[in-house]
């Protein structure tokens, strides 16, 4: 079984209220999650919140939502705890799917859940697009990948990498999209491990899990997803969708 979780918070430092901020005339948890729902790879799609007016809403469109702990550290920790509700099995495939991306692409949850069918021992995979606006390559707000000859990620940063040391020299670079899949015996595993100091400086949950030697296959994905994180950014995003 495949499970999309939506984690959602109603607080953003930024965008306060974000999921329920319209988007061409619906919310954006509600775009996103129909996004989900056209994906068939997912069995189920749910969000998971920690506030009511998230939960009516979902409600309202039809969708389906479950009230998580309003201490839970990271969206991780609130998307295991969802698939503990859900009575999942160990082998059960969970999808992490960010709230404030409402125009992605579908088909990129079939790419990233495909390497688990080929590789038995894989616990955790994510997505990641080549760079093609400049600009990203050195915001912090877009976060950057590396990863080595067979996929698996180096590391995480909001800074450039890699950083060539001679101007001349042509790099690749990647943006990491923040869509997960994990084994749920795996994610369970995830959540029970400290914060990592990397993951602390960098305030980028995904460090956790190089920092304490598991592996992320990483899958480039030609579909962008452009998120959501000033009010700016929605007019941005509806342009897309006229």
């Amino acid at each position: 079984m495949t499970i999309a979780v939506i984690p959602s918070r109603y607080g953003s430092s930024r965008l306060e209220g974000k999921p329920l901020a319209l988007v061409a005339g619906k919310s954006m948890i509600q775009r996103v999650y129909e996004q989900a729902q056209k994906s068939r790879a997912v069995s189920k799609t749910v969000v998971a919140t920690d506030d009511e007016r998230i939960l009516n809403a979902v409600e309202a469109f039809g969708g389906y939502a479950v009230m998580t702990s309003d201490d839970c550290r990271s969206g991780t920790d609130r998307v295991a705890q969802t698939a503990g509700l859900l009575n999942l099995g160990p082998d059960d495939i969970v999808i992490n799917i960010q709230g404030d991306q409402p125009v992605f692409n579908p088909l990129t949850i079939d790419e990233l859940i495909s390497p688990f069918a080929h590789d038995p021992d894989l616990v955790m995979t994510t997505l990641a697009f080549k760079i093609k606006n400049k600009r990203e390559i050195t915001d912090p707000k877009d976060v950057k990948v590396t990863f080595d000859n067979n996929g698996f990620a180096l590391y995480f940063s909001r800074a450039q990498i890699p950083y060539p040391r001679d101007k001349e020299t042509k790099a690749d670079f990647y943006k990491h999209l923040g869509f997960y899949a994990y084994k749920k015996s795996f994610l369970d595993k995830l959540v029970a491990l400290p914060t990592g100091t990397c993951e602390h400086i960098e305030k980028l949950e995904q460090l956790r899990v190089l920092e304490f030697g598991f592996r992320i296959k990483v899958v480039i994905t030609q579909y962008d997803s452009p998120e959501i994180d000033l009010p700016e950014d929605i007019k941005r995003i509806e342009a897309t969708l006229l």
